[in-house]
C-alpha cells in the first residue's frame, strides 16, 4: 500500500506524493509516476503499488497539491492552470528523492498517463540523470530539435481511437527522436484514449492493458536493474 511522502522541493507550495516500495531489504530501481489530468487519484497510487509489486521502488508526486477533479471539465481546467516548468521540477524533484532512497539502486524512470504521458515525454527532454521513461497517451510541447536530443530509452504506448493523443503525431515523435539517434519504441493499440486507467469502465480495457503493463514492466526491468548499470 501507499504511503504518505513529503518531497524536498524549491517550490513555494510544499510539494508531497505517494511512495510505494518492494519487499524485502534489497535496493531496486525506482520510478517516478506522473498523474493524468484528475490528480493523484485512486489509479495513480495502484500504479505506484503495481510498480512496487514488480520489484520498484515508486513515488507519485501530487501535482495539483491536494486538489483532485470531479468532472472532465474541472480536469481540463486544472490542467490548464498547471504551470508546467513547476510540474517538470516537481518530476525532477521526485527523481532526487528516489536517487536518495536507501531502498533505490540510483536507476530512476518517470511513466506517466494522458498529461503524465506529455510530462513524461517533457522530462526526458528536460531532466538530466534519468535511465528511462515510459508515457502513456501524451503529447509534449516540444519541437523536432528538441526531440531530437533525447537520448534517454522510450517506450510510448498510444490507442487508435484518441482524438486527442493520435497515433500520427506519436509516430511524428517517434520519428523525430530516432531521428536524433535516440531510442523509441512505439506500441499502439486498438483502444480508446485513456484504455489503462482501471478505475474507469467506460474506458478501460484489460487485455491492452495488461499487454501494455508487461511490456512496461518488461522495459524498466531491463533499464532499472543494478547489472544494467
Amino acid at each position: 500500500m501507499t504511503t504518505q511522502v513529503q518531497i524536498p522541493s524549491n517550490a513555494k507550495e510544499p510539494l508531497s506524493g505517494a511512495r510505494a516500495e518492494p519487499a524485502g531489504k534489497g535496493r531496486a530501481g525506482g520510478v517516478v509516476v506522473v498523474q493524468e489530468f484528475w490528480g493523484l487519484s485512486d489509479f495513480i497510487k495502484s500504479v505506484c503499488d503495481r510498480l512496487a509489486q514488480a520489484g520498484f521502488v515508486a513515488v507519485a508526486p501530487d501535482l495539483y497539491r491536494g486538489a483532485m477533479a470531479k468532472s472532465k471539465a474541472e480536469a481540463a481546467q486544472m490542467m490548464g492552470a498547471l504551470d508546467f516548468k513547476r510540474a517538470i521540477g516537481d518530476i525532477g524533484d521526485s527523481v532526487a528523492l528516489l536517487k536518495a532512497d536507501g531502498r533505490c539502486n540510483g536507476r530512476v524512470a518517470v511513466l506517466g498517463f494522458c498529461m503524465g504521458g506529455a510530462l513524461t515525454f517533457a522530462a526526458a527532454s528536460a531532466l538530466d540523470g534519468l535511465t528511462a521513461v515510459v508515457p502513456f497517451y501524451g503529447l509534449p510541447q516540444l519541437s523536432n530539435e528538441a526531440l531530437a536530443k533525447v537520448k534517454v530509452p522510450i517506450q510510448a504506448h498510444f490507442a487508435t481511437k484518441d482524438d486527442w493523443a493520435k497515433v500520427s503525431l506519436a509516430e511524428g515523435i517517434e520519428d523525430a527522436v530516432r531521428g536524433g539517434g535516440g531510442s523509441m519504441d512505439l506500441f499502439v493499440y486498438d483502444a480508446v484514449h485513456a484504455f489503462a486507467r482501471s478505475t474507469d469502465p467506460s474506458v478501460y480495457d484489460e487485455t491492452k492493458a495488461e499487454l501494455a503493463w508487461g511490456r512496461a514492466i518488461e522495459f524498466l526491468g531491463r533499464h532499472l536493474s543494478a547489472a544494467s548499470a
